[in-house]
């Protein structure tokens, strides 16, 4: 598995990136190519104790696309840019796939110019693994298309279906419309005209409307809706499980000597709860319906959540499941 890894743009600069993707390396065995600022990647490495070996390699790119640039005019404009540089790895079949924290916009124009849509997909999705009481639950789009049209959201649900059948073990997962309520009739103009698409899909096993809560309870396995919607689902969940974590931890520290003494005792517990929160541990989500593999990862992913986006990518090229989506998008006439 080879992998390249986009390491500008980001939050916290490239040693959060490079550091990830060395420990990735390392762990896994994977090879992966450092694109972005040669000398500020060989800093990091020298810094860290680190040197380009058979696992590690570095691959130059002069230009930065910013997180307040024009997604696509940027893409278009900066060909030596490190987003567009490392979807070029994999067009050429240098990489297998390729991981980036940069801006997400100049992410999915990078890859819809540099891998291609597949075939009978009109727009890309990102598909986020959120954590459920009984598992995962995968939301999607988490951030690719603001705005989507009933056909968008149908392919949606049907690649978050492979996704976690194929990725994640899933079987026969049951998909559900985000909605303000159950019934069939409700929701705006988008989610009622998109609720027959899905319940006539033969390939979706579509449960019906689910509101938020759903995505958390466990009821659900997929959750359909558009990028505006989910992105704003994705934050929030997060920001919550920080905020629960930190009003946990605070109860527990400020409060009498049995308090502190219980807090030593569940301490296992609530580091098994934090890590089950945590989004690094998921490391990144996958880019659907683009021709490659293509993970996007958080501005603001550490080391931790890049080494584990390595993982995903790793994941998702043994299932196979860019094939399956042509295998299973209807065939037109």
């Amino acid at each position: 598995m080879k992998v390249a890894v986009d390491v500008m743009g980001t939050d916290y600069g490239p040693e959060q990136i490079v550091m990830g993707a060395v420990q990735a390396a390392e762990q896994y065995k994977c090879t992966v190519h450092l694109v972005g600022d040669s000398q500020q990647i060989n800093d990091v490495l020298v810094k860290n104790n680190k040197s380009v070996n058979e696992y590690i390699k570095i691959t130059h790119a002069s230009e930065v696309i910013e997180m307040t640039e024009h997604p696509g005019s940027a893409v278009r404009k900066k060909k030596d840019a490190s987003i567009v540089v490392a979807t070029r790895l994999v067009k050429t079949g240098e990489c297998d796939a390729v991981i980036s924290a940069g801006s997400t916009g100049a992410a999915v124009a990078a890859a819809l110019f540099g891998l291609g849509r597949i075939p009978g997909i009109e727009r890309p999705t990102i598909a986020t693994p959120i954590p459920n009481e009984k598992g995962t639950t995968v939301v999607l789009d988490s951030g690719a298309n603001v705005d989507s049209k009933p056909q968008h959201l149908e392919q949606s649900a049907l690649m978050g279906s492979i996704y976690a059948k194929y990725v994640l073990n899933i079987n026969n997962p049951r998909v559900g419309l985000l909605n303000i309520g159950e019934e069939d009739t409700k929701g705006n103009e988008q989610a009622i005209a998109t609720y027959p698409l899905l319940k006539e899909n033969e390939y979706i096993n579509f449960v019906g409307n689910v509101e938020g809560r759903d995505i958390t309870n466990g009821a659900v396995d997929v959750v359909v809706c558009d990028g505006f919607v989910g992105n704003i689902v994705l934050k929030m969940a997060e920001g919550l499980s920080k905020t629960i974590m930190h009003l946990l931890k605070d109860a527990l520290t400020n409060s009498g000597f049995v308090a502190k003494l219980g807090a030593m005792l569940i301490m296992p517990a609530l580091k098994g709860l934090k890590s089950k929160l945590d989004p690094a541990e998921y490391g990144g989500a996958p880019l659907l319906g683009v021709n490659g593999e293509f993970i996007i990862c958080h501005g603001s992913s550490k080391a931790k959540a890049i080494k584990n986006a390595v993982r995903v990518s790793m994941e998702f090229n043994r299932s196979n499941a860019i094939n399956i989506i042509k295998e299973k998008l209807p065939k037109k006439d």
